[in-house]
């Protein structure tokens, strides 16, 4: 399946089959997700897979009921990290270098420049905003690539993120947010493409054109 056969065909869908996804599947699915791209490499986002029943109800709980978390077998919840580029970053700027992708001039100047970076977003209260983003650029790397290996997922909003934080176990680290939740499994539904405006609505050349 090409790149623009997934997004045509992948579709939001609420009700899942009780067949369990491969834990084989879910790795391969997983590795595509964390290819994703990051603002300066810094992979500040994280997956949760829940496939335990008993957690998987708990996130029941924290959507309010709805039915993705009490049929699909795998819930993914993705995880922004505000204050990653805190931390030890050492690794992704070895493996850079190594890879051959960064030059040690340029190493050099990504660890320097990309804390300058940082701070200048803690600085205007942007942090979490940019880390949500990512993680929203690896879910939606993880919808493509759920339909290609023939899994069905939807996207979803309507959760309470106080009880997503205490069901996954981080709900004291305010250094952290829950960008989304994602369901993964085989479609119990069949679900007809609503449509979308035509481009000429909604794509602009050059500057924003006012309707």
């Amino acid at each position: 399946m090409s790149v623009a056969e997934a997004i045509n065909t992948r579709r939001t869908v609420r009700h899942y089959r009780p067949d369990p996804v491969p834990a084989d599947l879910l790795d391969t699915l997983l590795a595509l997700a964390v290819q994703a791209p990051s603002s300066w490499n810094l992979q500040d986002r994280s997956i949760v897979a829940v496939t335990d029943p008993a957690v998987r109800e708990g996130l029941t709980w924290a959507t309010g009921g709805q039915p993705q978390p009490q049929e699909a077998p795998v819930m993914l919840v993705f995880v922004a990290e505000p204050q990653s580029w805190r931390t030890d970053r050492s690794d992704i700027i070895a493996q850079g270098r190594d890879t051959g992708a960064w030059t040690e001039a340029f190493a050099t100047h990504f660890a320097a420049a990309s804390a300058e970076f940082q701070q200048s977003l803690d600085e205007r209260g942007l942090l979490r905003e940019y880390a949500v983003k990512n993680a929203m650029i690896a879910a939606s790397f993880t919808m493509l690539a759920a339909t290609e290996l023939g899994l069905a997922t939807s996207p979803m909003n309507g959760w309470d993120e106080a009880k997503v934080k205490k069901v996954i176990g981080i709900e004291d680290r305010e250094d952290l947010a829950i960008a989304l939740l994602m369901s993964v499994g085989y479609a119990a539904e069949q679900r007809i493409h609503p449509g979308r405006r035509p481009p000429a609505r909604t794509v602009h050349r050059d500057r924003y054109a006012a309707a």
